[in-house]
């Protein structure tokens, strides 16, 4: 089936940006320009079969035609999959979508419903960059959905689509457009807004998604979409703790940095250049802000309240809550700082420009070509088995490994299971779906003893760093008093945790592989 693609990157800005925008010589010198007020309505099955499908149809009125659009998810954030034909009135022809991914879904007597409006005035320029032509469509606007009430989802948003030419182009004139105004990476589409403001969870915290790896996918499209999936898990989050402090968002935002950490290591030295390596430097500095408001997070929502039950009349615990409570909110502020920073704001501008067309993909050297084209399912298999034998190999007797020893059995663990995860979607069928599922409780029953014993080693930190190294003699005798007795209360947990911490290993051995 023949797909053609949209190649667009968005980019969130505000109104007050546009405007600015409009006026640059970049725009008023551009080749073409134009205006339109563009009216859509989304439709879904009543059970939205559509939805759970990855597609998005609409029809859309600009003046007096009418545009019936089905977009599919394609990589998960920057070429998709999409299916445009004019149609003669408002309703969906469905005639036009036989040849497309929706005629696997609907059912011949399927009904089709509206659910969500958008509304946007759209102002087009077409411009030329390096060698590329590319249209910079500025979309100001709003979503509707009659289940929402009174509520609407602004839109105001930077939209560029190679018309022709290098993806590179589109990078670099994206860089631009960030030089003149603060924009941020988007990677939300105006149907997901609008389908999250009709469901009513619009401003949720987000976790992980699958991700949609296709059967013929190669190496190089894998690496692309995992990344991609997990820039999108980031940003999601990075929206919600701009508007608030959350710790659930901040955990689901540090979640999502270590999964795209762990697909740098995954693929090697497959995508493997001095670039990649200095994005991969910068995203570990500038994001250790987030570790340590979610250590105070940690220690605040679970061993402080778990202390003051071993020890209700222990006065120096409220000491402790105090400094921690002030600590936190200082590592909040720190947060807040670095996602409005412009350097943050250019490296997620650079990974997205670094994934799509950076050195790794153009380096012709050895067998680097053969082995970004090898099949998606071969790279996983391999990578799979190669990360199962590294953590059989380093938890051998777990139980009387060193800290350090146990923090890299850890780390093993952490990236089979994310690989395991990520490239899920490749293994269709029953069998491996239960396999799959068994090998992932295993895994995730052995992270969990280890993360438990990782939460013991930071909360000896979180007392070192933040009560006797911060507070010193300024946080009173009863203070440091509670803070060395919750530190031997944690460390007491030790053996226990080691003990269970072994029979995970054990169990998740035994567990037979699903990729095999």
């Amino acid at each position: 089936m023949s797909e053609p693609r949209e190649i667009e990157l968005k980019l969130e800005c505000e109104v007050s940006d546009i405007a600015q925008l409009q006026d640059h010589p970049l725009l008023r010198e551009a080749s073409e320009r134009g205006e339109a007020q563009l009216a859509s309505v989304y439709y879904d099955t009543p059970d939205r079969a559509l939805r759970a499908g990855g597609l998005g149809l609409r029809v859309r009125r600009i003046g007096d035609r009418h545009v019936q659009t089905l977009k599919a998810e394609g990589d998960g954030l920057f070429a998709r999959p999409e299916w445009e034909h004019p149609i003669a009135g408002a309703q969906p022809d469905l005639g036009l979508l036989a040849d497309t991914p929706l005629a696997d879904i609907l059912e011949r007597d399927a009904v089709l419903e509206p659910l969500f409006t958008t509304a946007v005035t759209r102002k087009t320029f077409l411009v030329r960059q390096g060698s590329s032509t590319i249209e910079i469509a500025l979309d100001v606007g709003r979503v509707e959905a009659p289940a929402a009430g009174d509520r609407i989802a602004p839109i105001c948003e930077i939209e560029l689509e190679l018309k022709d030419g290098e993806a590179s182009d589109l990078f670099a004139l994206a860089h631009a457009v960030g030089a003149l105004v603060p924009v941020r990476l988007g990677v939300r589409t105006k149907a997901e807004r609008g389908y999250a403001l009709a469901s009513g969870d619009i401003d949720r915290v987000h976790k992980a998604e699958p991700v949609p790896l296709r059967e013929e996918a190669t190496a190089a499209d894998a690496f692309r979409t995992i990344a991609h999936a997990c820039l999108r898990h980031m940003r999601l989050n990075e929206a919600i703790l701009l508007e608030r402090r959350d710790a659930s968002a901040l955990h689901q935002m540090r979640v999502a940095i270590r999964r795209l950490r762990s697909a740098f290591s995954l693929f090697g030295d497959l995508v493997e250049d001095a670039m990649g390596e200095r994005l991969q430097a910068d995203l570990k500095r500038m994001t250790e802000p987030l570790g340590r408001a979610r250590n105070l997070d940690v220690f605040l929502s679970t061993t402080l309240p778990a202390e003051r039950e071993r020890h209700p009349d222990e006065v120096g615990l409220l000491g402790l809550e105090r400094q921690l409570e002030e600590a936190r909110g200082k590592a909040y502020a720190e947060v807040e700082v670095l996602l409005d920073s412009e350097a943050w704001r250019s490296l997620l501008l650079d990974l997205i420009g670094w994934i799509n067309a950076g050195p790794w993909l153009r380096d012709e050297r050895g067998d680097r070509p053969v082995r970004r084209d090898e099949p998606a399912r071969d790279f996983a298999d391999r990578e799979l088995d190669r990360r199962r034998r590294q953590v059989k190999k380093r938890g051998r007797h777990l139980d009387r490994l060193s800290p350090e020893e146990r923090h890299r059995v850890r780390i093993a663990a952490k990236k089979l299971r994310y690989g395991a995860e990520f490239f899920a979607t490749l293994y269709p069928g029953r069998k491996a779906a239960r396999r799959h599922a068994a090998f992932g409780k295993a895994l995730s029953g052995l992270q969990d003893q280890l993360g438990a014993l990782n939460d013991i080693a930071t909360a000896h930190d979180v007392v070192r760093d933040e009560v006797v190294r911060e507070g010193g003699i300024e946080a009173g005798a009863s203070t440091l008093f509670a803070a060395g007795m919750t530190a031997a209360d944690i460390e007491a947990r030790s053996a226990d945790l080691l003990e269970q911490a072994a029979e995970a290993h054990a169990e998740l051995i035994d567990a037979k592989p699903f990729w095999r």
